[in-house]
């Protein structure tokens, strides 16, 4: 397969001998030029790989490349206005997503075997749903984000992406200390709650049920939506961007130009009570998910969006389902289950408090699906 412009940003000399590695443009490497998907950063060379990717190449995986993201990982599109927009091999013509979108686009155009991203909205479960691959947010601060551009910190993640679960699981066993996926039986054995099946498009919403039927302890669950939390998210962006952006406005693109300038304008008096909302989001969801092993949900309400895609205009949809757990800090799972409308692939979220149970049934459901039975 020819390799589709926009994808990678830079690429090592020389590649190594492992499994091959899409490493997304947030993450310093050492001697390979690294972006942050930024025109202030394009000739900015690391001294020291990330943690993250350091853990990789020495478990056996090889850096293949440097992937294309939305400008400083701040969008749900990667349509990046200084190194060009990420095709979606899986689906031409429309978005791969973002912010990670060059490394799930680097698994559906069959350049790499896994891939690093990072997650502060959704930004490893979107792409993975958009490219019809596997996502998975592990549990805040469970995957080191030690040589990584931040965009919100307490709500920034890093994890990996891959074709399968079980590439989300060899990942995660490097990426972490001790990481054992417990032994899960069958889905049978699962409380599982579904929720905000109904937020989604009909064909998205058929293939979601269908697969919660899979389990035979699902049932449907008033799971709350966050509210009011916008500016704790905000808050912390600007904080990140306050010197650099006002020192180097001119050098942002119009669309993440608009939202720093909007994070700037966020008052103390609204961050503060925008924290305490999420305080007691985190309470509300603690009551709501008691009883139950794993949550069910849409990843996406929709597939893949067509390009030319605004992502101000997209940006609320394509977080609604995912924001949620940076809110909480709990891992989530995006993993195809199906095609939806116009015969582009839907995902489906499992969530749950334990990253561990959560891959585990992820592996089961996928296998199910394959085969359409528990």
């Amino acid at each position: 397969m020819g390799e589709p412009d926009g994808i990678f940003l830079a690429r090592p000399e020389r590649l190594g001998k492992g499994v091959r590695l899409a490493v997304k443009d947030l993450f310093d490497t050492a001697g390979l030029t690294t972006t942050y998907g930024s025109a202030i950063f394009a000739d900015h060379v690391p001294d020291r790989s990330a943690e993250a990717v350091l853990r990789l190449e020495c478990s056996g995986y090889a850096n293949v490349g440097k992937t294309n993201l939305h400008e400083f990982a701040y969008g749900v599109t990667s349509t990046n206005p200084h190194f060009g927009t990420v095709p979606n091999p899986a689906a031409p013509g429309r978005i791969a997503g973002g912010s990670s979108g060059g490394s799930a686009a680097a698994l559906a155009g069959g350049l790499a075997d896994a891939a690093l991203g990072t997650d502060s909205g959704g930004s490893i479960r979107i792409p993975a749903a958009c490219c019809g691959v596997v996502g998975f947010k592990p549990s805040y601060g469970l995957v080191s984000l030690e040589g990584c551009f931040p965009l919100a910190p307490s709500f920034d993640h890093a994890g990996p992406l891959a074709q399968t679960v079980s590439g989300c699981v060899a990942m995660m066993s490097h990426l972490t200390d001790n990481f054992q996926p417990p032994t899960i039986g069958s889905l049978d054995e699962l409380e599982v709650g579904v929720a905000w099946v109904d937020q989604a498009e009909p064909l998205v919403r058929m293939q979601v049920a269908g697969a919660a039927s899979l389990f035979a302890r699902a049932r449907e669950v008033d799971f709350p939506l966050p509210r009011g939390t916008g500016p704790a998210f905000m808050g912390e962006v600007a904080a990140v961007h306050r010197e650099l952006f006002a020192e180097n406005a001119d050098l942002y693109g119009d669309n993440v130009r608009t939202k720093v300038e909007l994070c700037l304008e966020v008052t103390d008096v609204e961050l503060q009570r925008s924290i305490r909302a999420r305080e007691e989001y985190g309470e509300r969801c603690e009551e709501a998910f008691d009883g139950l092993d794993l949550l069910l949900t849409p990843t996406l309400v929709c597939v893949a969006p067509a390009l030319p895609a605004d992502d101000l205009e997209l940006r609320e949809a394509m977080i609604r389902l995912t924001i949620p757990f940076n809110l909480l800090g709990w891992p989530a799972l995006a993993l195809p289950c199906g095609p939806a409308e116009d015969g582009l692939p839907a995902s489906i979220q499992l969530a749950g408090r334990d990253d561990s149970l959560v891959l585990a049934a992820g592996a089961l459901l996928e296998a199910a699906l394959k085969r359409g039975t528990p």
